[in-house]
Formats: structure tokens, sequence, C-alpha cells
């Protein structure tokens, strides 16, 4: 085990595992970027591992959010039941079609890209979307069930292809939805969400061929504390300070990827 033990790979898992646990944000939008740009690691295989760092991630920021009661159940249900019929009819396609290299490489970039700089812009200009919907009158529960499965189909397409979206657009959307949670209900259920709708993407994308399992042990082994820290503090965490360098960090990512 020690022997394939990569510690730039933990530390980067530790750093995402952090801030996904702090925010809600930061599990595809940060890691596969980072394994494509930094590590060098081929598009189909950073999703696909991705993927699989993230349920297995989440499943700790749900224990930790579960236990303060910071987890929304109705709201979980109603997004599973959009995302994953979604994520699985993604995957038979995605297995129908194949992966020719060149081609397959170039349509995941282009897709994460579009859906970093969304993500970007979601982050950095949630509160002011928030606010005014705080405005409006406040929603019915019935009035937001199937809205909330369409976002749960939206996001269970966008995660199987690129493992980004779960995070930041969802929390923004889900924000605009139930504007009457609070924020810290709000981030807790989308990462109870996010570990069925990746557990499947991430299985998916194992059997076609997509996750390399050492990465993937040495990202889990810095991310599983850094989760639960990130957790813990998330009703603490800096907003004014950490979204805007967010924000930016997606920015140049989604952008060079593009490039």
């Amino acid at each position: 085990m020690l022997a394939h033990l990569d510690v730039l790979h933990a530390c980067a898992g530790l750093l995402v595992g952090f801030l996904v646990g702090l925010t809600g944000v930061g599990g595809g939008s940060l890691m596969t970027p980072l394994l494509v740009l930094l590590f060098g690691v081929a598009p189909a295989t950073a999703v696909g591992t991705d993927l699989l760092f993230a349920s297995t991630t989440k499943i700790v920021g749900t224990l930790v959010h579960g236990a303060r009661a910071t987890v929304d159940w109705v709201i979980v249900r109603r997004l599973a039941s959009g995302s994953v019929p979604a994520a699985v009819i993604t995957l038979v396609i995605l297995a129908r079609l194949g992966h020719p290299p060149a081609r397959a490489n170039h349509t995941i970039l282009v897709a994460l890209g579009v859906m970093l700089i969304l993500t970007a812009f979601a982050t950095l200009f949630q509160k002011q979307l928030v606010n005014l919907t705080k405005q409006a009158d406040h929603r019915e529960p019935r009035k937001t069930l199937l809205p909330t499965i369409a976002l749960g189909v939206v996001l269970g397409v966008a995660v199987t292809l690129s493992s980004v979206g779960a995070g930041a657009i969802g929390v923004t959307a889900l924000l605009l939805l139930y504007p009457a949670l609070r924020v810290a209900g709000i981030v807790g259920s989308d990462i109870a969400h996010a570990v069925p709708l990746t557990m499947i993407a991430g299985f998916g994308h194992w059997v076609i061929g997509d996750v390399n399992g050492v990465l993937l042990v040495n990202l889990l082994i810095g991310s599983l504390p850094g989760v639960a820290i990130g957790s813990l503090l998330s009703t603490r965490s800096p907003d004014h300070v950490l979204r805007p360098v967010l924000a930016v960090v997606l920015l140049i990512s989604g952008y060079k990827l593009l490039g």
C-alpha cells in the first residue's frame, strides 16, 4: 500500500475534500480540472475517477451533516428521482457510443470547461440570486416538486458527462427553489444527493474502463479527513473571501480547458 502512496495526490484530495465539506462546491469543479491540468490525467479517466472519489468523500460529508440535522431528505429524494435515471440513461448512451480517444477527450474537455464557467458564475453571484428570490413569495412545497425533479435530471446528465454540476450549480438552484431553508441545510442536502448520483455514475464509468484505482485510493486518503473537517466548519465559512477566490479559480480552469 505504501509503495503506491502519492503525497501530492493525497494533498490534492485533502484540499478538495475540505472545500466540499465547507461549501458543497469543489468535488468535480476542482478535482477533475486539477487532475487534467496539473497531473496530466486523461479527461475520461479524470471524470470517472473523480466520480467515485466524490461518492466516497460525500458519504463522510453526509454523515456529518446528517448528525447535525442539516439534510432535508425530501429534497434529496426529489433530486434523486430525476438524477439517477438520467445518469443511467447517459451511461448507456456512452457505453454504446464507445470511446474513440481523441473525439471523446475533446468532447469531455468542452463539456467540463463550459460546466466550470457556469459553476464559477453560480458561485460568484449565488447570494445576489438568493436575495432576489427571498423578496418574492415563498413557493408552496408542492410547487417545487417538478422543478426539483427537473433539476435532478439536468444534474444527472451533467455530472455523468463531466463530474461537475452537483456543487455550486446544484446548491444555487436549490437556494432559489427553497429560499426559506438555511444555507447549511441546502449544502447538506446537496451533498447527500450527490452520493447516489456520483456512485452510480462512477460505477458506470468503472465498467466502461474510465477509472484509475490507484489514483482513486491516493485521493481518498487525503479527502476523507478533509471533508469531515470542512463539514464541521461549514456554518462558519468565510463566504465573502472564499467564494470570489473559488470563482476565479473555476473561471481560469474552464478557460484553460476550452483553450
